[in-house]
C-alpha cells in the first residue's frame, strides 16, 4: 500500500512539473498581439512588410491590410477593424471633421514628393492653351496640385485659398487650362485621356512612373506632406505602436528606402 501511495505521489509531482511550462506557454501565446495596420500598397506596405520578423520578435503579429483608395483606409480604423493605417499626410488627415475628432498622427516616416505627368509633352511650358489638366479630387490633394502650378507660375490663385484650394479659386490662367478631377488611384490611368495629370508619389510608383526622372514639375525635398501612421485617439502611446514606430523609422528602414529609391521618389524623414 505504501509502495502504491508513493508512486501516486511521484506520479502527480511529473503532472505538476510538466503542468508548469506548459502554463507559462499558455500565459505568453495569450500575452502576444496582433497588430493590423491598413495600407496602400506602394511604399507603405511595402515597408510594413519588411518589419514583420522584427515585430515577431516582440510577440506582435503585424497584418498588413492593402487598400486602393484614401478614404476606407480612415474609415475602417474608426470603425476598429484597423488598429492603425499608413497612407496619409497631415493635410489630408485634417480635411474631415471626423477624421481630427477620432484619429490622430502617430508618427511620420517618409515623403513621397507629388509632381504633374504627361505622355504627350516633355516639357510643363510645352502644354497647349486649353490643355486638360486632372487632379486628385480630395481637397487637400487637389489642393496641393493647384498650389504646385501655381509654384511654377502656370495659374494664380485667391489669396487666402489655402491647402484645400480648388479650381474655383483660379484667379488667373493665362493658358486657360481646364481641369478634371478625379479619384487619386486613377490618375496614372488617366494620362492617356488628359494632357498632363497631377499624380501623388506612391500612385505614381504604383504606375512605373520616377516622380523625380518622369515628373515635369515636382514638389522639393523639403514638402510638408509627410505620410504617417494614424491610430484612434488616445492610441498613440499604446506599447504596440510604439514598437511599429521604432520598427519602421529604424536604420534598416531608412538604408531600404535609400537603396530602393535613390533617385529621391521616396524621401525618409528620420
Amino acid at each position: 500500500m505504501k509502495k502504491r501511495t508513493a508512486s501516486l505521489l511521484i506520479a502527480a509531482a511529473l503532472v505538476l512539473t510538466l503542468a508548469q511550462p506548459l502554463t507559462a506557454a499558455g500565459k505568453k501565446d495569450s500575452a502576444s498581439k496582433t497588430l493590423t495596420v491598413g495600407a496602400t500598397p506602394v511604399p507603405h506596405a511595402e515597408l510594413l512588410n519588411l518589419i514583420k520578423d522584427d515585430l515577431a520578435s516582440q510577440g506582435i503579429t503585424l497584418e498588413v491590410v492593402e487598400f486602393t483608395d484614401y478614404v476606407t483606409p480612415n474609415t475602417a480604423l474608426i470603425a476598429g477593424d484597423l488598429d492603425a493605417n499608413f497612407f496619409q499626410h497631415i493635410p489630408y488627415l485634417e480635411s474631415n471633421a471626423e477624421w481630427t475628432t477620432k484619429l490622430v498622427s502617430a508618427f511620420g516616416v517618409h515623403v513621397e514628393p507629388f509632381g504633374i505627368f504627361s505622355l504627350k509633352v516633355k516639357n510643363i511650358a510645352d502644354l497647349p492653351g486649353g490643355a486638360t489638366i486632372a487632379i486628385p479630387n480630395d481637397p487637400t490633394n487637389g489642393g496641393r496640385a493647384l498650389l504646385l502650378l501655381q509654384a511654377n507660375g502656370l495659374i494664380t490663385l485667391k489669396n487666402n485659398a489655402g491647402l484645400e484650394a480648388t479650381p474655383q479659386d483660379i484667379t488667373g490662367n493665362p493658358k486657360n487650362f481646364k481641369f478634371r478631377e478625379l479619384e487619386s488611384a486613377q490618375l496614372p490611368r488617366s494620362l492617356e485621356d488628359v494632357d498632363a495629370a497631377a499624380i501623388n508619389g506612391n500612385y505614381a510608383l504604383e504606375a512605373g512612373l520616377v516622380p523625380t526622372r518622369d515628373a515635369l514639375i515636382i514638389e522639393g525635398a523639403q514638402s510638408p506632406y509627410v505620410n504617417i501612421v494614424v491610430v484612434q485617439k488616445g492610441r498613440e502611446n499604446d506599447a504596440d505602436i510604439q514598437a511599429l514606430s521604432k520598427a519602421l523609422r529604424s536604420a534598416k528602414i531608412k538604408d531600404y528606402i535609400a537603396g530602393k529609391w535613390p533617385d529621391g521618389s521616396v524621401v525618409a524623414v528620420f
